[in-house]
């Protein structure tokens, strides 16, 4: 399939450098205007969430007008640090306000309430200083419950007095099961979305996921033992009894595949290793140890020739000679506790494959790699956790091995690999490789690992970087201290996958390849652009797979119509009379013109076949939008139908901005399609007549009502010709809306004929989506003819 972007629409211009020049000297003057965001906080521009919060709550208990009462400036100066949390806790507003400052988020004008000191004392980041909780934000939730990890997580709402009843004994648990299990977050207020989507509708809400298996909620009592023994149901290893009928077969087979074993032998003397801890050891070395366990007081013999006069606990490395304890480095433990005999068994499990620079070549070219880079002396942080990504990885047929840099310099320089990091080789070749940027732990380095090898993004550097060739590529220029950044990467993977053989993805990091970045004119990061040929398109939207595929399709196919003056003339003034057309009269350098484009384009896609949409540059063309009185920018104008002006046109003055509101808005300009009806008429063309209808029962004082018309006017003019759309006042005639059973308003009915008279109820239809309402009702006549076909086909053989 060709892959061809049209040359019209939003275009990135890199060739006009005195004009770069001022945007970014008027940029700088936007950030400059107040107290950067991260100093106000006190943080640096690559902090984490969990930091954001934490320096924000470490300000808000100092800074809070309740504390500083004798402080004029107390209020003040509180809203400052808070407008501050609110921009840069969220991903997109972030990514807004690193690349236009504040002019970016004129249409995001939050930060003017606050709560009180002993919300942000108590209430706050509950777990954020838990270092066996992880909190997981909307970003990072999916990859974790994907690792292939056990995870056990808590959805909970600062304002929710169970919520915090229960946090002690979270505490609590996750230090015991530390280790066995992942035990995680989700504060609810901050990612109500994220809530949503996994159905959360009640605090705390406890549930478990595993890679493979639904999730599963706990509704038992919230003590710690409870809690426990619902969790160690899901850890799936087990643990061996050990006698002289299965052990020789057992040790062998497991020694055979690389893999040796822990066993506890209980006798008379000592204490060996309780149910419980072997099965949490169990959890915490699956695939990479057996747990097993014998009694001495009936396999005596067979203890005695493992020379085990007293309870024990043993470590046997495969290959371990089983017959004298002197010999084939068997390791004996003292301890009782399963973190301590956890951390000295991986201690003494092998590392990583150290593949030689003669070698590399070949086993990249045949087999996907997980590669750690070093350069000398490998980095000892999480080592042991990292053991486990052989085990995790297998099933997607990652190998995992190291290699030293300083061994053979010239590698790694052409792999753009200067400092210790990890990369992911598709099995393609060395060219065929992404570098990871993500966060060092375990969950985040195996999703990176299975989400690249299925998707089709490179890491890119000046030998590899697009030229003007037939393909087209999207380059995604970046710096790895950047959390927007960060989290762009899973989704530019995604929509990798839905692309490929049409768009080739690559990353270039602009703190390893700052010329090149300069010469492309990169002056914030995350920026996105597709290169076709000699076209240039930069990416606005929010860091999400599908609204990057919508921005591709755009290209493709272009939703909105970039005007000059005289198509402008010929296309809106001079438009057909049914004709109407809303346009956005921009500047390039406006932040707040740029946070509109992918919403303006969004909305044209969703406003296709029903309104033409169109934007004029008033940059480019100023003195025409002086002439046309365009105030500021972004000016949204719509032209109706035309009555006696062509020139006529409504502003759109609302708050939002989204595309959502800006199709509402535009929708209740369609003339109506509909048919008001009366009981008389409802009667005579509803239940009498030979028509299909679909009735909208609405009161006009109903706010829901009000909204859902526009909606339901698209309705009307999707289904025209197959079925016939009409409104029922329910104030004016209610007794109709009664004998329909009209309960709630709007109320949305479908009345198919059948061939004889209607019911007057009607079939309810449970959605106020045109698109979804459009879909229940095409479903709902070919059931209607099915049905007819098979009243009408021969029942025997007599009847042909």
């Amino acid at each position: 399939m060709e892959f061809s972007l049209s040359k019209g629409g939003f275009v990135r211009d890199f060739h006009r450098p005195l004009l770069i020049l001022l945007v970014f000297t008027y940029l700088i003057a936007l950030v400059g205007t107040d107290q950067d965001y991260y100093s106000l906080l006190g943080i640096s521009k690559e902090a984490s969430s969990r930091e954001i919060r934490q320096a924000f709550k470490k300000l808000a208990l100092k800074l809070h007008p309740d504390k500083n009462q004798n402080d004029p400036r107390a209020h003040e100066n509180f809203l400052k640090i808070n407008r501050a949390y609110e921009v840069l806790k969220d991903e997109d507003l972030r990514k807004k306000y690193d690349k236009y400052g504040e002019k970016g988020l004129e249409d995001h004008q939050q930060g003017g309430r606050y709560e009180s000191w002993n919300f942000y004392r108590y209430d706050f980041g509950i777990y954020d200083d838990d270092p066996e909780i992880i909190t997981l934000d909307r970003g990072e939730f999916d990859a974790a419950v994907n690792s292939g990890e056990l995870w056990f997580i808590n959805f909970y709402s600062p304002r929710c007095s169970h919520c915090h009843d229960l946090a002690p004994t979270w505490r609590e648990f996750a230090k015991e099961m530390d280790g066995v299990i992942r035990i995680g977050a989700v504060n609810c207020g901050d990612n109500r979305m994220l809530c949503r989507i996994k159905g959360i509708n009640s605090y705390p809400s406890l549930y478990v996921f595993k890679t493979g298996m639904n999730p599963v909620k706990y509704f038992g009592d919230r003590s710690k033992e409870s809690l426990k023994s619902f969790a160690m149901q899901y850890v799936t290893s087990t643990v061996t009894e050990l006698w002289a009928g299965n052990f020789v077969s057992a040790i062998e087979t497991s020694f055979a595949s690389g893999i040796g074993w822990l066993i506890t032998f209980c006798a008379d003397r000592g204490d060996c290793l309780s149910s419980q801890t072997r099965l949490k050891l169990a959890g915490m070395l699956e695939g990479l140890v057996n747990i097993g366990w014998m009694d001495c007081a009936t396999q005596g013999e067979l203890c005695d020739n493992l020379d085990i006069s007293s309870s024990t606990t043993a470590y046997f490395p495969p290959g371990a000679t089983l017959s004298n304890k002197e010999k084939g480095g068997v390791l004996f433990l003292n301890s009782l506790d399963a973190k301590e005999i956890y951390l000295e068994v991986m201690q003494h499990l092998p590392d990583f494959e150290m593949l030689s620079a003669v070698a590399l070549e070949d086993h990249l070219a045949h087999h996907r790699w997980l590669l750690f880079f070093h350069f000398g002396e490998s980095d000892k942080s999480n080592v042991h956790e990292f053991k486990k990504l052989n085990f995790l990885l297998k099933d997607e047929h990652i190998q995992v091995g190291k290699f030293d840099c300083l061994s053979a310099p010239d590698i790694c320089s052409n792999l753009y690999v200067y400092q210790p990091c990890l990369a992911v080789f598709k099995g393609k070749g060395m060219k065929d490789y992404e570098i990871h940027h993500g966060k060092k732990i375990l969950y985040d380095i195996v999703a990176f690992a299975k989400e690249s090898v299925n998707s089709h993004v490179i890491t890119l550097g000046p030998q590899n970087f697009p030229g003007k060739e037939n393909e087209p590529w999207l380059v995604d220029f970046f710096a790895p201290w950047c959390p927007p950044c960060r989290a762009l990467l899973p989704e530019l993977r995604k929509a990798s996958k839905h692309l490929y053989g049409q768009l080739k993805f690559g990353t270039l990091d602009c703190t390893v390849h700052e010329g090149l970045c300069n010469m492309h004119n990169i002056r914030a990061y995350p920026t996105t652009v597709v290169f076709n040929q000699s076209s240039i398109h930069e990416y606005e939207g929010h860091h999400s797979a599908e609204q990057i595929l919508e921005f591709i399709e755009d290209l493709r196919n272009p939703s909105v119509i970039s005007l000059t003056p005289d198509t402008f003339n010929e296309l809106v003034k001079r438009r057909k009379k049914d004709e109407i057309w809303m346009v956005d009269f921009y500047a390039p350098w406006c932040g707040p013109c740029q946070a509109l484009m992918p919403e303006w384009k969004r909305m044209a896609r969703l406003l296709n076949g029903l309104i033409s949409v169109g934007s004029m540059d008033c940059q480019k063309y100023f003195s025409f939008c002086h002439q046309e009185n365009v105030q500021g920018y972004p000016e949204i104008r719509l032209f109706p139908q035309k009555a006696n002006t062509a020139h006529h046109y409504y502003n759109y003055n609302g708050w939002h901005r989204d595309s959502h509101s800006l199709r509402s808005w535009a929708l209740g300009y369609l003339p109506q399609v509909s048919v008001d009806l009366t009981p008389q008429s409802f009667t005579e063309k509803v239940l009498h007549g030979k028509d299909h209808w679909v009735i909208d029962f609405y009161a006009p004082w109903c706010s829901p009502c009000q909204s859902f018309a526009p909606e339901f006017e698209v309705l009307a003019r999707t289904v025209k010709g197959k079925v016939k759309a009409g409104k029922v006042d329910c104030q004016a005639y209610a007794h109709t809306c009664q004998t329909a059973d009209v309960r709630a308003y709007p109320t949305v009915k479908f009345y198919p004929y059948q061939g004889a008279k209607k019911n007057v109820v009607g079939e309810h239809i449970n959605s106020r989506d045109a698109k979804g309402i459009a879909d229940i009702l095409i479903e709902r006549l070919e059931a209607i003819q099915n049905k007819g076909r098979r009243n009408k086909s021969p029942r025997n053989k007599d009847e042909l």
